[in-house]
């Protein structure tokens, strides 16, 4: 049997006998971890093993580790990383170079701890409308800037060994709504948001991208997540073929139950859902909403998970060295 279209999170800093039941019979894709599930290495570790061994596979595990404020890893265990943007920025004419190293060394950490699939870049476009909770988040205020930051971070993560996730496909940057409590309209033309979605164009290669639960009146008025039309546009304009997860389907942006914006995202032609409270009673209720993934999925997911294990290897205190030499 297929894994189920799900990935889910867990309650605390080990997995509870409860919960490595549920999700043996549940058999979810994959496991994204947060702060609460985050003590020591240690214990990192041990947690990662015990996901994989409920489901009896390597199964991926996720995580927010884009630096800033969406940093779940922190110190003094893990090194502290500057906001995206602010990144960029302070890097100037060496931002490649530097993002690639930043993300390098994210990887090597991740990895060191179970952990193989990291939820950046962000490629949505910063405006002066960019709402705060996003805006530093991302990488830069032009197309070149954002596709240039993006690709090195993406590039510095496949060497570890970490799959990056990009994010929020189609692009979130007009939105001046926080999508975590309410929807995001965005009531530009059709060709104001060529800019929008270019970035994600230009990275449409990379194995797996994040939905934004944004809409975007010119093209339709339901969230992009849920909406077959934006769904389609992601997949035949913008020309992303990997898998396709959605942003936490806990978020206010969407309308409805959990179990309802599950089934309307799966059916909408999203390939997996991203369930992050790690509340039982939640899970068990969206799990009856959810099927396991269909053949075209289940090869898409085999061609992103493989990369897992390309890692090149390298001297991480000489890349150490090389960033701080950056400042």
């Amino acid at each position: 049997m297929s894994p189920a279209a799900i990935i889910f999170g867990c309650a605390g800093p080990r997995l509870s006998a409860d919960e490595a039941a549920f999700f043996a019979n549940a058999n979810p894709f994959g496991f994204i971890v947060f702060a609460r599930n985050v003590e020591t290495p240690d214990q990192l570790r041990a947690l990662t093993s015990e996901l994989r061994a409920a489901v009896g596979r390597n199964a991926p595990v996720l995580v927010d580790q884009e630096g800033g404020r969406v940093q779940r890893l922190t110190a003094p265990h893990w090194r502290e990383w500057l906001p995206p943007l602010d990144h960029m920025r302070a890097a100037g004419a060496d931002a490649e170079r530097v993002m690639w190293l930043r993300a390098r060394l994210q990887a090597e950490e991740l990895r060191s701890v179970g952990i193989d699939v990291n939820c950046a870049p962000t490629a949505d476009l910063a405006r002066p409308e960019t709402h705060p909770f996003l805006r530093n988040r991302c990488l830069g205020e032009t197309v070149e800037t954002v596709i240039m930051g993006a690709r090195a971070t993406a590039d510095g993560l496949l060497a570890g060994g970490v799959l990056p996730v990009l994010k929020h496909i189609p692009g979130h940057g007009r939105a001046r709504a926080d999508s975590h409590k309410n929807l995001p309209h965005v009531a530009a033309s059709r060709v104001e948001l060529t800019d929008d979605f270019e970035p994600f164009r230009a990275l449409a290669d990379l194995p797996m991208a994040m939905t934004a639960h944004v809409a975007y009146h010119a093209l339709s008025d339901a969230p992009a997540t849920v909406d077959p039309t934006m769904i389609r546009l992601i997949r035949e304009e913008i020309g992303f073929k990997g898998l396709l997860m959605t942003d936490d389907i806990f978020m206010e942006a969407l309308g409805g139950t959990v179990p309802e914006r599950s089934r309307v995202a799966l059916s909408a032609g999203c390939d997996l859902v991203l369930h992050c409270h790690g509340d039982m009673r939640e899970m068990e209720a969206t799990m009856c909403e959810i099927t396991p993934l269909p053949t075209e999925v289940v090869e898409r997911a085999e061609a992103a998970l493989a990369l897992r294990d390309r890692v090149e290897p390298v001297e991480i205190g000489a890349l150490e060295d090389e960033l701080a030499r950056y400042g």
